[in-house]
């Protein structure tokens, strides 16, 4: 398989045959490209290195995220959080370590936006 094969593997693993369909369907000219980068390189070079698993990766994601107050983006990978295993228990430790760190504001829109999250997940 090509890196892009496997990062499109993690990728629809990680996040879902739903937001990367959807994801493929609005890429444009402008867009292709950059679509390729992440498929290859977040998913297929960073995502399936062997070192840390998908649990921990999801952890150091939604703390990168809450500190860069990457919002939207943050949804999506408290959902692909939940998918790879850790608990509402463990997301929220994570926040609250977040807290300390990142500030309380970003935590506080990060506490928001997961129980939106939270509210919505079956």
């Amino acid at each position: 398989m090509s890196r892009y094969d496997d990062g499109m593997q993690v990728r629809r693993e990680v996040l879902g045959d739903e937001h990367v369909d959807r994801a493929d369907a609005a890429t444009t000219d402008l867009t292709a490209d950059f679509q390729r980068l992440i498929t290859e390189y977040v998913w297929g070079g960073i995502w399936t290195r062997p070192d840390l698993d998908r649990r921990t990766r999801s952890v150091v994601t939604i703390t990168a995220l809450v500190a860069r107050g990457h919002h939207e983006e943050l949804a999506m990978h408290l959902r692909a959080a939940l998918g790879n295993g850790l608990t509402v228990t463990e997301i929220r430790e994570v926040l609250l370590q977040t807290a300390v760190y990142c500030g309380v504001p970003d935590a506080n829109a990060a506490f928001r936006i997961a129980q939106q999250v939270l509210e919505e997940s079956p």
